[in-house]
């Protein structure tokens, strides 16, 4: 047995109020909706539920990250607390804590995402009554840094910096805004070469293949002429052209590794090219940031990279604005002043940057 307590005395009007606020209690019980929390130790749960039991339904990629995080953070921090007793300003207050030792925001929600989704399975298979998590919130979202992404003229000296196959990888990369796991899956018989389109259907991370990201990362994508020909020319290279084989496959047609394409073909051109290394990513921000400069439509860009929710194609666009702003300043300078001579300009610029002040 163990003791309730009620509320203070000097707010429970008399022996009525406090009999109220009894029944409030026990109503649940005695209605037989009360349902025993386990005493069980989240770790305990994490590693004979939850890793076994639900772990593998999820997609691949997903069960890596997970898994990490179990074992380097969420274990270590609540390993030995009972799921009963987790409580809601506990995970907040975790969660700021991880902000302020520097984790990034991405990181930091996929930490309070599992949290959730091991309580939130805890609830289905009866060992809790409720999902703490529901009610932890994340602050505003902030950028430590600058996504990375090239300009038009370092995408031409990387490219002709590259070989084959990261040459084509990159053509592919920067002018469809696909994921190199995307790239990766691509098969021939999902490249219409008339049509001038390839159709994304597949996914592969760490030689596994798996479906899209999400639902929206299904799409038929429209390629250029530039494309095309890279495509062809690796075509008529490739030793399996059948419909089902690997676009860019290894020796023995399976899937090529990101991480070694990355390090040995992408990053060696880069420093070829005397630009900054960067990762596959930064071309598919690429492909947004020349998107948007060109002045193309929000909905339009939001299809074609695959973006669930127009919040994270507007991300991609806003730090390619300064790239915008600046032109349209310099645009602007024209029109009202057209006589200031640049070198002038430039001069004022200079002075107010070294000048102190006021």
């Amino acid at each position: 047995m163990r003791s309730v307590v009620l509320g203070p005395v000097s707010e429970i009007a008399g022996r009525r109020e406090a009999r109220r606020l009894l029944d409030a209690r026990l109503n649940p019980i005695n209605q037989g909706q009360y349902r025993p929390e386990a005493t069980m130790l989240f770790s305990k749960f994490a590693a004979d539920c939850f890793e076994p039991g639900l772990l593998p339904t999820l997609k691949f990629a997903t069960q890596k990250i997970y898994s990490f995080l179990l074992r380097k953070h969420l274990t270590p921090r609540f390993g030995d607390y009972r799921l009963c007793d987790i409580s809601r300003a506990e995970i907040q207050q975790y969660l700021l804590e991880k902000l302020k030792q520097g984790f990034a925001w991405e990181t930091t929600n996929h930490l309070r995402n599992l949290m959730s989704k091991v309580l939130g399975t805890a609830v289905s298979w009866n060992y809790l009554a409720d999902n703490v998590v529901r009610g932890v919130k994340m602050p505003e979202r902030s950028l430590k840094r600058p996504h990375q992404f090239l300009n038009a003229d370092e995408v031409k000296r990387l490219v002709a910096a590259c070989t084959e196959p990261t040459r084509s990888i990159v053509v592919v990369a920067v002018m469809t805004g696909l994921r190199i796991g995307e790239i990766l899956a691509l098969r021939w018989g999902r490249i219409n070469f008339i049509g001038e389109t390839l159709v994304v259907a597949e996914t592969c991370f760490m030689g596994r293949f798996g479906t899209p990201k999400t639902r929206a990362s299904r799409r038929e994508i429209p390629l250029s002429p530039a494309v095309v020909e890279a495509l062809k020319a690796h075509y008529s290279r490739s030793a399996d052209r059948s419909p089902k084989a690997l676009v860019f496959a290894t020796r023995h047609g399976g899937p090529l590794v990101s991480n070694n394409l990355r390090k040995r073909g992408l990053q060696s051109a880069c420093k070829r090219a005397e630009l900054p290394r960067i990762n596959w990513h930064a071309l598919r921000h690429t492909h947004g940031t020349l998107l948007h400069v060109q002045g193309t439509p929000l909905k339009v860009a939001q299809a074609q990279l695959g973006h669930s929710h127009m919040a994270t194609t507007l991300e991609v666009y806003t730090h390619a604005s300064v790239i915008a702003q600046r032109e349209a300043v310099n645009l602007l300078d024209e029109q009202v002043f057209p006589s200031v001579p640049k070198n002038a300009k430039e001069a004022s610029s200079t002075a107010e940057v070294v000048s102190p002040t006021n």
